[in-house]
């Protein structure tokens, strides 16, 4: 691991963390589903799957544009696909053991996937539902824009500058950015180096929590 210590021994009300690519991994699984389509609508399959992690699916579809496309009713195509091909979804190295360790109500999940989805990808990755999770459906703006994160705290009653966010796609990382939060970039699912100012995380196996008495949290490295 690579990390400023800048997160580390630092007391946080609340840990928001990304889905895709940060607690689990769907990237294979998200890549069949939109290459499907994107062939489907004559777009160049290479250029665009980059180009699809970390946010909605009807803010992808809207972004391009095509004529004639029904944003909504192709996102609504894109989600089914998606719970249908769950095949290789799994937990981040050591995630579920280490979201079971955090106290109940100081953590939530910030995805841009809709809520069937998510529980169908959690599911598969053995990762249970937490008290406070928002969706796609919950936002009227995805990521990059700060909503979802702002939300999520407001759910959990903290300050989001009291809040830890854990990430990994860079619309998520400006998102998080926006919203005043510190973050933590999880590098699990990047084939390639990433360069980043922010500590970064390898695997959830090289952390721990310590809860004190007034129920702050410090991540430690374990």
């Amino acid at each position: 691991m690579s990390a400023p210590e800048s997160v580390f021994n630092v007391p946080y009300r609340a840990f928001l963390f990304d889905m895709d690519g940060t607690i689990l991994t769907s990237i294979a699984a998200a890549e069949r589903v939109w290459a499907t389509w994107a062939l489907r609508h004559g777009v160049d399959v290479e250029t665009f799957l980059p180009t699809i992690h970390g946010a909605r699916a009807i803010d992808t579809i809207k972004r391009l544009a095509l004529p004639g496309v029904d944003a909504e009713a192709e996102a609504a195509w894109i989600t089914e696909a998606e719970i249908e091909d769950v095949e290789g979804v799994e937990e981040v190295a050591g995630a579920a053991a280490f979201l079971r360790s955090l106290p109940a109500h100081q953590w939530a999940i910030v995805t841009s996937a809709p809520r069937t989805l998510a529980l169908r990808r959690m599911a598969a990755a053995g990762i249970a539902e937490p008290g406070v999770m928002v969706t796609a459906e919950d936002v009227s703006v995805g990521k990059p824009d700060p909503a979802g994160y702002r939300l999520a705290a407001r759910r959990l009653g903290v300050e989001i500058t009291d809040c830890l966010v854990f990430e990994d796609a860079t619309v998520g990382i400006l998102a998080a950015q926006a919203a005043g939060a510190d973050l933590l970039i999880v590098t699990a699912a990047h084939e390639q180096p990433m360069e980043t100012a922010h500590a970064t995380l390898a695997t959830y196996d090289l952390v721990a929590v310590q809860v004190d008495v007034n129920k702050l949290m410090r991540l430690q490295h374990s």
